[in-house]
This record gives structure tokens, C-alpha cells and sequence, in this order.
């Protein structure tokens, strides 16, 4: 039996039980899969946030855990391991918006659009707001990936030069230069932008310090639509309180949602956004050609699966 436990939408579900009507499906209605579903399992489709060890335990019969998202890393790996079931993930499905919100972003900040907007609902016609262009600049990307990959894309649009910082530094489509983790910054004297795109792991776990950011030039700006936790709060503050960097973009913190009484919200050198990069209306048929794929797979015995997990190594 395959148990949906992320919400689809009735198309979608019927698409799947017309392509595989000789598979059982089981959508879950309520927000908790309960045990009987769960024990009738073999194939769990999931947001990966409503799996703990208790459903694990649950789930005597799992053989494979379909993650709609990237991240996997609130999956109990050590119990996940142990039963040596098979996680996959929909990594890859979010580089579009990414790159999009990524690039939108660093012209917000150039283009001064939010004094622009600022100055439209006050009535204003002002004329001396400076604006400058991204064209021409260097962007330095931590994390080439799908996502990191298709920012330098975009960027090549702009005619900038691009730098990957990534853990072996192996050379990357769109990056005119790739540094390893350790070398990150050798490279940030010429970082206008410095764009992080790192998943959560053991390793990346405030990855970004201060002595980073005061290696930057003091125009340089900061995007952070990987994980909150690769810097903290603290750093990302004295950056800006001391100019360091000129502004940073927080899609993710460190505390989600981020409370109404932090700091970040009443900085003007800050610009947050509520988690939503990632968000596109094409987000969950993608995610299911990605499961589909894999369903070929495992119902054919295959092993070539796509975004095939190393819980050892969280991504």
C-alpha cells in the first residue's frame, strides 16, 4: 500500500490511481497518519516533517520514504538506517523559484525598491534615490547544486562572474571559478553578493562567521534561501551594525517563524521574507514526476532511483 501523508490535490490523485490502478493508494485526510495506516505501509509520501521514530516503529512493513522536499533532515536517520529503508527526496524541483526570488532579491536591494515603494504610498516623487545595477558584478554561490547552478545561470544574464564554494570544489556548469568549503573566503574580498544555498548538515551548521563577512567589501550583500541555521542571528547583526555588508536577504532563520519581536524586522538593512523561495504553483507536479520515476523503479525492481539519500551524510 503507498500512504500519501503530504496533502495533493483529487486531480492529481486521480492522475496516480488511473497510471497504477493496480497499486493501492491511501490519502491520508487528517494532519496524523494513524497506526493502522501506517501498518499497512510499504511506501510512505511524505513533506518529511511528520515523520519521527514512533512512526517508523509504526510502519513494520516500510520499504521506501518519498520526501516531497529537499530536506530530509528532520527524518529519524539512525532508525531510518538500521531498517534499511530507502529515502528519496524532490531535490532539483526547486531551482526555478529559487534562482528567481535569488535574482529578484539582489535587484530589490540595488534598485532600492523598497524605498521606491516606500515613497509611492507617501505620495513622493523623489529622483535622487540611488540605484546601481547587478550587471557585471561577482556573485559567490555556497552550495552547486541544482539550485546553486541555475542562480549562476541567471546570473550569466547579468554578465557576472561566478564563483561556486562547494565541499570538493569540483568544477560546475556556470561557474567560472569552483573553490572547496575551506577556501570560501579567499574568495569574498570580491564578492558583491554572497548567496547560500547549503542544506542542513553536521557540516554547514554555522558555516558562515564573522571573520566571512568582514572579508566581504562593505557593499557586499548576504542571501540566505538554504537553511537558517548556517549562520546565526548574532553574526548576521554585528555585519550589518558594524558595515561589513551593505544588506542581507533572509529567507530563512534560524527560528521559524521568526518572532515578532527580533531584531531582523526593524533593521532597514534587512529584508525578510517568510520562507517562500521554494514556493512555486508548479511545485508539487514536479515533485511527483520525481516519484513517479522512482515508483517505475521500485515497482520493477530497479535500483536507479533519482535523489536517492545518504542519511549518513543528510542529503
Amino acid at each position: 500500500m503507498i500512504l500519501f501523508s503530504a496533502k495533493i490535490s483529487d486531480k492529481h490523485q486521480e492522475k496516480l490511481k488511473q497510471k497504477y490502478s493496480n497499486q493501492r493508494f491511501l490519502f491520508s485526510e487528517s494532519d496524523e497518519m494513524t497506526k493502522e495506516y501506517l501498518a499497512e505501509a510499504e511506501v510512505l509520501v511524505t513533506y518529511g516533517s511528520d515523520v519521527n521514530e514512533q512512526t517508523i516503529q509504526y510502519a513494520p512493513n516500510l520499504k521506501w520514504i518519498m520526501v516531497l522536499s529537499a530536506g530530509v533532515d528532520e527524518l529519524p536517520a539512525k532508525l531510518i538506517r538500521e531498517k534499511e529503508i530507502l529515502v528519496t527526496n524532490a531535490r532539483g524541483i526547486h531551482k526555478t523559484q529559487m534562482a528567481e526570488y535569488a535574482i529578484s532579491m539582489l535587484l530589490q536591494v540595488y534598485r532600492q525598491e523598497k524605498i521606491l515603494i516606500e515613497n509611492e504610498q507617501a505620495h513622493l516623487w523623489d529622483k535622487s534615490v540611488k540605484v546601481k545595477e547587478i550587471t557585471g558584478r561577482t556573485i559567490v554561490i555556497a552550495g552547486t547544486g541544482a539550485i546553486g547552478q541555475e542562480v549562476a545561470r541567471l546570473a550569466k544574464a547579468f554578465q557576472m562572474k561566478t564563483i561556486g564554494v562547494s565541499r570538493r570544489g569540483k568544477n560546475t556548469a556556470y561557474f567560472d571559478e569552483n573553490v572547496t568549503n575551506d577556501k570560501l573566503k579567499d574568495v569574498l574580498a570580491e564578492a558583491d553578493f554572497l548567496v547560500s544555498v547549503l542544506p542542513r548538515t553536521k557540516e554547514t551548521s554555522g558555516f558562515f562567521t564573522d571573520d566571512h563577512f568582514n572579508a566581504m567589501p562593505n557593499h557586499g550583500v548576504f542571501l540566505n534561501m538554504g537553511r537558517g541555521d548556517a549562520v546565526s542571528s548574532k553574526v548576521i547583526l554585528r555585519a550589518v551594525h558594524e558595515n561589513e555588508i551593505a544588506h542581507a536577504v533572509l529567507d530563512v532563520s534560524e527560528q521559524e517563524p521568526l518572532p515578532k519581536d527580533h531584531p531582523f524586522w526593524s533593521e532597514d538593512k534587512v529584508t525578510i521574507t517568510p520562507h517562500i523561495s521554494g514556493l512555486s504553483p508548479h511545485y508539487v507536479t514536479r515533485a511527483l514526476e520525481i516519484f513517479t520515476k522512482n515508483l517505475e523503479q521500485y515497482l520493477n525492481g530497479g535500483d536507479d532511483y533519482t535523489n536517492k539519500i545518504d542519511l549518513s551524510r543528510g542529503y
